[in-house]
């Protein structure tokens, strides 16, 4: 397989697997089928940044369309987009959109429709994980096992 496919790879992975916090380096330099190191200097080349750099951006380009639209907490958004650190994200958010998340909210909410309420919200964007305590994946179903 060619250089580039395998970065492509890694790259479709990033773009598909966004809000994952357990995606990092090891995880997406597999894909690629190189070491971790090796994955990041490749990756550079091809693409003009590191792979971690380019997913903060998606993670902030997610985070930027749910501010605008959606009616949940700037720490929910946080964790949907894959960021453990509330701090981690307001600092790299703020890095990249010159703004605060809330900042940005106060500054575009209110130009287009009316915000989506948080709980559809949660669930389009898959918040809700298996066996959350209210999801009935915790009750007994009457079968035998």
């Amino acid at each position: 397989m060619d250089k580039m496919r395998q970065l492509r790879l890694a790259k479709d992975a990033m773009d598909r697997d966004w809000a994952d916090p357990e995606l990092d380096l090891g995880v997406v330099a597999a894909h690629a089928g190189y070491s971790r190191y090796h994955f990041v200097r490749a990756f550079k080349s091809a693409y003009g940044q590191t792979p971690g750099r380019y997913l903060t951006h998606r993670r902030i380009e997610r985070a930027e369309e749910l501010l605008r639209g959606a009616d949940l907490s700037v720490t929910e958004i946080c964790h949907l987009v894959g960021f453990s650190s509330l701090g981690t994200f307001s600092t790299r958010f703020k890095e990249r959109t010159g703004l605060t998340p809330s900042e940005y909210r106060t500054q575009h909410v209110g130009r287009g429709a009316a915000l989506i309420p948080g709980c559809y919200a949660m669930l389009w964007a898959g918040g809700f994980r298996r066996g959350a305590v209210g999801s009935g994946e915790d009750r007994n179903s009457g079968e035998a096992p």
